[in-house]
């Protein structure tokens, strides 16, 4: 945990104060320290308001949460809607449904601009179209065995097939997957839909079970409106409507997940960033990286080899066995007392000096300052993934456990207890929003110095915010649950917590927004640039807090800038490319 000079929030005159306008609000921008003195009704207020933001955030809820039953119940009554304003049957109406992916509306304007055409479409024959001749016996049209009427069966189109035939063409179809669903009859050349009841006529138990199955998720995964959770084990599905362009939904299992990628929940971040973020995590490319900036290939055999200690002797693996001089990649036989020794090479220096190695040196310096970037922002990016997940883990001991021991110790209805949970939801949530920063910084283009530095501004205020906030509900709230009695101070505890809730979730409100717009006030600002570089930089000053660990790709800009006539960093896995690549070496994307 940082220190508490380092928790401390910049009010000082080199705050940011003319820029932070557009992301005030109704909040101070510095997220200043929340004490007692501020307000002396602060507990009554923290607590109304508190409960209004939630029941607000339940009230802009932009999505409906649906288990198993509610699926059900929705797909029944979408079923008996199209059935009585059609007046055609149930297992028609579902037919209809399926083919236009359960679009109630849809329906209803197809079938009546052209009904017979969208009979046709869909399967749903009007009469027959092989008529029944007045015999004992008919032969079945897949194994052309004479069977009794009883044991022959049809669809609509009357094309007669023997039920041990169909048994079969219905349990492959179902056994092959949801595509039984739009079964069809067996003759090639009909089109003939084959419906549940028939299903149901020849199917096993099993495969009932089965087909029912596939058609309760299709009412899911068919409609455009809902998609299932993505979390492992989760049955709920998620039924959506635009509206405040947020697109974050966070199912009953707790689980949050973005609606448009089905990602986890990633605001500020957009979709493609993510997508990006994600296949670079995954990728290759980091470990090419790594390879070209330590390790050289040997010069006999080519495969990469790593210096880690020793001399500039370097013997290859077998089979290859061959000994070379790290520095010059010459034999190792050329070399002696005449050309350095074992720690120097005389003809590498020589070669340097004349641009033999400029570019291998120079390529091998971009792939390593490229390998220190992306490792700076994976590295916290990682780091706030872990405090979630530990967040997470505590929240749940906290609401099993330690809810319940507070409430008999300090005599306390549980009720009045749950500004201990949302701040920990709230910690949470901007575990996540915190996390996703570092991808936004990692893509926000280096030539635009002015917001990346108001960016980083912003994201150290947020980083020691939550820290603050994280600090008190985990370790000052100890004494309380350590403690043998009621406290005076816990009073003072719970307003200082949910102050620091408050306060914690406006901020970050405000950085979602401002990361969204695209920190927009400083382009719209033409002094804007100057005054928020200067006082972000002082703000990074301050006990290293703002600008932690920032340092690093600050460094590796200024060293990569000489390099861009020379080589090009690709934009979707940062492999670092010769100038005359006009394509990507390692994922193939055009320059």
């Amino acid at each position: 945990m940082d220190s508490e000079d380092d928790l401390h929030y910049s009010t000082d005159v080199e705050s940011v104060d003319d820029d932070c306008d557009f992301y005030s609000g109704e909040m101070d921008m510095g997220m200043g320290y929340y004490t007692d003195d501020d307000d002396p009704d602060a507990e009554d207020f923290v607590d109304d308001d508190t409960d209004d933001y939630f029941e607000a955030s339940r009230r802009e809820q932009n999505y409906t949460i649906l288990n198993e039953s509610d699926i059900r119940q929705r797909q029944e009554d979408d079923i008996a809607r199209i059935s009585s304003v059609l007046s055609i049957s149930r297992v028609a109406s579902i037919v209809l449904l399926r083919h236009f992916n359960w679009n109630v509306t849809k329906v209803h304007d197809e079938w009546f601009a052209d009904e017979a055409r969208v009979r046709k479409q869909v399967g749903l024959l009007e009469a027959p179209v092989v008529h029944v001749l007045n015999a004992r016996e008919r032969t079945c049209g897949i194994c052309f065995e004479p069977y009794p009427n009883s044991r022959i069966k049809s669809a609509a189109c009357g094309h007669p097939f023997c039920v041990f035939c169909w048994e079969g063409y219905v349990s492959t179809s179902i056994n092959d997957g949801p595509g039984c669903l739009t079964l069809r009859c067996p003759d090639p050349s009909c089109g003939a839909v084959v419906d549940q009841d028939m299903i149901n006529s020849l199917a096993s138990s099993e495969d009932r079970k089965k087909y029912a199955r596939y058609l309760l998720r299709s009412y899911v995964e068919d409609n455009k409106k809902t998609k299932w959770c993505p979390a492992p084990g989760c049955e709920n599905a998620v039924l959506f409507d635009a509206g405040n362009g947020n697109y974050d939904v966070s199912c009953f299992c707790t689980y949050s997940f973005c609606w448009k990628c089905t990602e986890e929940a990633h605001r500020p971040v957009d979709c493609a960033t993510v997508e990006k973020w994600i296949l670079k995590n995954s990728a290759e490319s980091e470990n090419m990286n790594w390879i070209l900036a330590n390790s050289k290939p040997c010069p006999k055999c080519k495969r990469p080899i790593e210096k880690n200690q020793g001399c500039m002797h370097m013997t290859c693996t077998p089979p290859c066995k061959f000994e070379f001089c790290w520095l010059c990649h010459g034999a190792w036989s050329d070399h002696g007392e005449r050309t350095g020794g074992f720690y120097a090479c005389n003809r590498y220096e020589v070669a340097k000096q004349d641009g033999v190695y400029d570019e291998a040196e120079k390529r091998r310096e971009m792939a390593k300052n490229s390998l220190e970037r992306y490792t700076h922002y994976y590295e916290r990016w990682a780091s706030n993934q872990t405090s979630r997940q530990k967040a997470i883990a505590d929240l749940h001991q906290m609401q099993n456990v330690h809810i319940e021991k507070l409430s008999d110790i300090h005599c306390t209805p549980e009720s009045q207890l749950k500004f201990i949970t949302e701040a920990w939801l709230q910690i949470i949530e901007c575990r996540r929003v915190l996390k996703w920063t570092y991808a936004y910084g990692y893509y926000l283009p280096e030539l635009e110095h002015a917001k990346r530095q108001f960016f980083e501004y912003l994201q150290g205020e947020a980083e020691s915010g939550l820290e603050r906030l994280h600090q008190c509900a985990e370790k000052e709230l100890l004494q309380f649950l350590n403690a043998e009695g009621p406290s005076k101070e816990f009073n003072d505890f719970r307003t200082k917590l949910a102050g620091l809730t408050s306060v914690t979730r406006n901020y970050f409100e405000n950085l979602v927004r401002a990361l969204e717009n695209g920190l927009s006030d400083v382009n719209s600002h033409g002094a804007s640039s100057g005054t928020t570089s200067s006082k972000s930089t002082a703000g990074s000053s301050k006990g290293g807090r703002s600008g932690r660990g920032k340092g690093v790709s600050r460094t590796a800009s200024s060293t990569r800038s000489g390099d861009n006539a020379t080589h090009w960093s690709c934009e979707h896995c940062t492999f670092v490319n010769t100038r005359s690549a006009t394509t990507c070496e390692m994922c193939h994307q055009r320059h």
